[in-house]
């Protein structure tokens, strides 16, 4: 996928003024929000399963090597072939190779952010490999001239039905009764008809992975539509492809994870479908492929060993963190220009692809804190941007007359004389621009007022408020 983070404020604009969105944005809150929240109340020991599941994860970063050396022994030892690729574009041109090798002329596909990253399905298009994405979401993009998602989870959120139902009319060209559009479970057994024909005349399945287990040499999917099972037990080829952050050492590591990823994500105490994969079909077996292929992607992962920004390797991509996010929830993921969106996109991709090319994403959040509580790894996801944005000032790349403001602004909070007297005048400069106490014009930010009145302060500083009242009550 390009990376169009450059276009972060534009969009987020256009993304504001959209009252379609807005309201189709609503349903995170009464949906997954809501959900969560239940869920985790359910959950009577949450707090000690999080940390022993921040545990682990960091126990396997601690020794991130050995254990995906170790899957790799035990995944080639059950049959699989285990592939490594340093970046997106190596992934692709692996899975293309595996293509032609087999002569594959059709593929299946489910849900896979770092396909996305891959640009995968552009890669293989281009060698006359037909793919299907079996998502129901993910289809819905696809057949939206491959529209990007807008949300690791619910890649399709930003849309309501009447958009969807418009898409299956341009799409499917099939006869519909009068108020069609209405019909949801209409919509899903009509997906179900074409993508069946697609399932049985695939001669290869793409999945994701949300882990991989060293101990047995496995692969787990989660999903909530049984579209992974039809893309793994029918191809003859099967490929898998990750991120290696997502290697976990054993199935008890798993099971202690796999208690928060439902629950963050979507409200579930378990995902509709959840499939351990091990090795191709071994002899007298009935099902599964012929051929299994795991593809480990670096993509910029290995970079944050070690550093500052560690902690979002052990991010398990369940998406608690937008849904939560007031920044997210009104904008949507398109705006955030890559393929992941909300806060744990704002650290994500400046540390994948560079922060030069995401300057707005540090800066697109609050800070308020919500995605840290429910953060099931608990990622310090404020901590992580605030850094991200000194990076951004060290290195020079915010606008000149920001570092100036900023500059001066430090040069004055180190003289307090200096300080309180131009904090004096600057409340009676406000306060006289605001003579019913509302601001509606903010000279130099116009930003904060463009779409909101900020309450005008008093006229004095909190030190002169402060000491008038202590005055008063003769303390």
């Amino acid at each position: 996928m390009q990376v169009q983070a450059m276009h972060f404020k534009a969009r987020a604009g256009q993304r504001l003024a959209d009252v379609r969105l807005q309201q189709n944005l609503k349903k995170l809150a009464g949906k997954f929000v809501t959900a969560r929240a239940a869920a985790m109340e359910e959950l009577a020991d949450f707090e000690a399963i999080r940390s022993e599941a921040v545990r682990r994860r960091n126990a396997a970063l601690a020794q991130l090597d050995g254990w995906l050396e170790a899957f790799e022994a035990e995944a080639s030892r059950r049959g699989s072939t285990v592939l490594w690729a340093e970046t997106p574009q190596e992934a692709s041109a692996l899975v293309v190779e595996i293509a032609r090798r087999h002569g594959v002329q059709r593929a299946t596909k489910t849900k896979s952010m770092v396909s996305e990253e891959m640009a995968l399905n552009a890669a293989l298009e281009a060698v006359g490999v037909q793919v299907t994405e079996t998502d129901l979401g993910e289809y819905i993009l696809q057949i939206n001239d491959y529209e990007p998602p807008s949300h690791i989870i619910a890649p399709v959120v930003h849309k309501d039905r009447q958009q969807v139902a418009e898409l299956f009319r341009r799409e499917h060209l099939r006869e519909r009764p009068e108020g069609w559009e209405n019909d949801i479970a209409g919509m899903a057994r009509e997906a179900r008809e074409v993508l069946r024909e697609r399932f049985l005349a695939a001669d290869m399945g793409i999945t994701g992975g949300n882990f991989v287990v060293a101990e047995t040499g496995s692969v787990a999917l989660v999903t909530n539509e049984g579209n992974e099972g039809l893309c793994t037990v029918l191809p003859r080829v099967h490929v898998a492809i990750t991120g290696i952050e997502k290697v976990l050492p054993t199935l008890d590591d798993l099971a202690t994870v796999m208690r928060l990823l439902p629950r963050s994500a979507t409200g579930q105490v378990i995902s509709n479908y959840f499939s351990l994969l091990t090795g191709p079909r071994a002899p007298g077996e009935t099902d599964g492929p012929e051929h299994n292929y795991v593809i480990l992607l670096d993509g910029g992962r290995t970079g944050l060993i070690g550093g500052e920004f560690q902690d979002m390797l052990r991010c398990i991509k369940c998406g608690a963190c937008m849904n939560h996010c007031p920044v997210y929830q009104k904008i949507g993921g398109h705006s955030y220009g890559w393929v992941y969106p909300g806060p744990m996109g704002s650290v994500l991709t400046p540390s994948y692809v560079g922060l030069e090319k995401t300057l707005d994403l540090p800066h697109a959040a609050t800070l308020c804190g919500q995605c840290q509580v429910v953060c099931p790894m608990k990622i310090p996801l404020p901590e992580l941007l605030r850094k991200l944005r000194e990076r951004q000032f060290d290195r020079g790349l915010r606008p000149r007359g920001e570092r100036a403001l900023l500059a001066a602004w430090g040069w004055l909070a180190r003289r307090p004389a200096l300080y309180r007297v131009a904090s004096r005048l600057a409340v009676r400069l406000l306060a006289a621009l605001a003579p019913d106490g509302r601001l509606r014009n903010l000279p130099g930010a116009r930003g904060w007022t463009v779409g909101r009145d900020l309450p005008a302060p008093a006229g004095r500083t909190f030190r002169d408020l402060y000491r008038a009242r202590r005055d008063t009550r003769g303390g």
